[in-house]
């Protein structure tokens, strides 16, 4: 037997083949998509074994129909008609256990999960059952039927479809294309040379490790373990660093505004100021030094995967970010110049110990919000200390220091402080501990809103 001729498999025509001759006589051996080597053949058992393939991809079985016969000549340009159906070879690739949960976890975080694949409709819909992507045949649209839609009515087929079977590169990518177009922030995986255009037009390219170098460079993620629900655990993690970030952003503006407040307050009323330059300077550093830092080390909490996606065009700074700093800054300001007032005033304190104090209450007051940017919704007193002990310990240790700075001379004659009783360190205490009782009234008033 010797190889004369192959016809290499495309996407496009389903098939490939090998021309080789055999005792005088050329013969084509051809494998391929069930209903391409079907339609070339003309055997008695071509209706039978088209309802074998139809069970086994009802099984979640990949079909592929093996043909072959005699031929005149050879003609890469296309199969020859009249072969003989040999038989057919079913493969399945299981689903590793985890993915089903993966893709419910999307779903649960408004995430919309489609496949998009070469196979056959009915061996995509059953693998698409198992997953929960789809229920019944009407969630499922092939290549053939695709060609017969104008490319620009596609855009509501993100809405209708889930499953695209039997489709070609060229029509993935313009699938990607669709779905963009009504919004849609899209992830693509994929891991051959055919996937390599959506990976790289997606917003997300994400190639598997196992895949095509092609498809790696065209891809700007890759997934060492070839599984999915390390896609899925990925978006986990970002949105947990991304309401981290939320969470630093809002206790540095909303302490920072309160110090400006309290300024500008006590300014305005004709009063000293109420902060030195190196009391400020100290303030920032002892407290927001620490604690924003700490504040990145805060675990996630499990509600942002039951959450729908943020839009990706979405400022940091939105009406829910703004309206928590305005509140939080105004309150810790009014509290900083309240106390101000009432020492120079009501206690009739020197500016100088007057000044201490106020020092002392406003490094309480970021101790305690510091707590509270713990989390945008829940309640401080339902999330563990122990989701975050850098926190706990950068709080105490903030407190430590500008106490310790109270007693060493050389910082006390700086910072123009000096040590305080217990009773006013008490006293500061609670009065700093409001802001906790604040932002959970407007966690309680403002949550339904953002939720």
């Amino acid at each position: 037997m010797r190889i004369v001729g192959e016809i290499p498999f495309e996407s496009a025509n389903k098939y490939a083949a090998t021309y080789y001759e055999k005792e005088g006589t050329l013969y084509i051996a051809a494998k391929g998509a069930i209903e391409v080597i079907a339609e070339h053949s003309d055997s008695p058992e071509k209706t039978s074994l088209l309802e074998a393939a139809e069970r086994l991809a009802e099984g979640g079985y990949r079909v592929i129909a093996v043909a072959a016969g005699p031929v005149e000549r050879v003609d890469k340009e296309q199969l020859p008609r009249g072969l003989k159906l040999l038989g057919l070879v079913g493969m399945i690739d299981p689903l590793k256990p985890e993915a089903k949960d993966a893709v419910d976890t999307c779903h649960r975080a408004g995430i919309q999960v489609g496949m998009i694949t070469g196979d056959h409709p009915t061996t995509a819909l059953a693998i698409a059952r198992e997953l929960h992507i789809a229920t019944d045949r009407s969630q499922v649209i092939t290549g053939a039927e695709l060609e017969k839609i104008p490319e620009k009515d596609w855009g509501p087929l993100p809405a209708q479809k889930t499953v695209f079977a039997r489709v070609t590169p060229q029509q993935k990518m313009h699938l990607v294309k669709a779905f963009q177009s009504q919004g849609h922030f899209v992830a693509v995986t994929g891991d051959g040379v055919n996937d390599a255009p959506a990976l790289k037009l997606a917003h997300i390219g994400v190639a598997m490790g196992s895949g095509t170098d092609v498809a790696k460079e065209a891809a700007d993620l890759i997934v060492t373990d070839n599984n999915f629900s390390s896609i899925a655990a990925g978006v986990e993690e970002g949105r947990y660093a991304y309401d981290n970030i939320r969470k630093i952003t809002l206790l540095l503006i909303s302490t920072g505004l309160a110090e400006i407040l309290m300024l500008r307050i006590a300014v305005a009323l004709g009063l000293p100021i109420p902060l030195l330059p190196a009391q400020l300077l100290w303030l920032n550093l002892v407290t927001n030094g620490i604690q924003d830092v700490a504040l990145a080390f805060e675990k996630g909490e499990k509600e942002v995967m039951q959450a729908p996606p943020r839009n990706p065009r979405e400022s940091l700074l939105n009406r829910k970010m703004l309206e928590q700093v305005a509140t939080s800054g105004l309150i810790m300001g009014i509290l900083g110049v309240g106390a101000w007032i009432v020492f120079l005033k009501s206690w009739g304190l020197e500016e100088f110990y007057a000044r201490n104090l106020v020092m002392l209450l406003m490094v309480l007051l970021e101790n305690f919000h510091a707590l509270n940017c713990r989390s945008e919704r829940k309640s401080v007193f339902r999330i563990p200390l122990s989701h975050n002990w850098p926190l706990v310990i950068g709080i105490l240790a903030a407190q430590s220091l500008h106490i310790a700075a109270m007693y060493i001379p050389f910082l006390a004659k700086l910072l123009q402080i000096q040590p305080v009783t217990l009773q006013e360190w008490g006293y500061t205490l609670v009065s700093a501990a409001s802001i906790l009782l604040v932002m959970e009234v407007y966690k309680q008033l403002r949550g339904r809103k953002y939720a």
